[in-house]
């Protein structure tokens, strides 16, 4: 299991977290906006210009290991949900760093989380 990590190093990749967020944003005109948690939670909201719909939002979440990371994707289906649910499913397989999950009200996400060791620049 990969080591806990102590207040000073959280606060350390916060920061650097936060600076290559903000650098990507000068850098692309793509992010509209960039929120955070509250004081207490290391957090952020990143709110994207879309492709196939308006906006798509990014949420990162810092934890005592890893940096995790999550999108909606679409609502619940409200036919042929099974179908929908396999084809997922099979997807899964054959992705690498993230997979679909179920969300609040049965929607349909894009998660991941990479360890601190893999959290660089790059």
């Amino acid at each position: 299991m990969s080591e806990l990590h102590g207040n000073p190093e959280i606060e350390l990749l916060d920061r650097q977290i936060s600076e290559w967020i903000s650098g990507f944003a000068a850098r692309d005109g793509a992010i509209v906006a960039i929120d955070r948690g509250t004081a207490d939670e290391h957090r952020w909201y990143i709110r994207m210009h879309g492709v196939e719909k308006e906006f798509t939002t990014i949420w990162m979440t810092l934890g005592q290991r890893t940096l995790r990371y999550e999108t909606y994707v679409m609502p619940a289906p409200e036919e042929n949900a099974e179908m929908l649910w396999e084809n997922l499913l099979r997807r899964n397989e054959k992705l690498v760093g993230a997979h679909f999950s179920i969300g609040v009200e049965d929607a349909v996400f894009l998660r991941g989380e990479l360890p601190f060791s893999s959290v660089n620049e790059k």
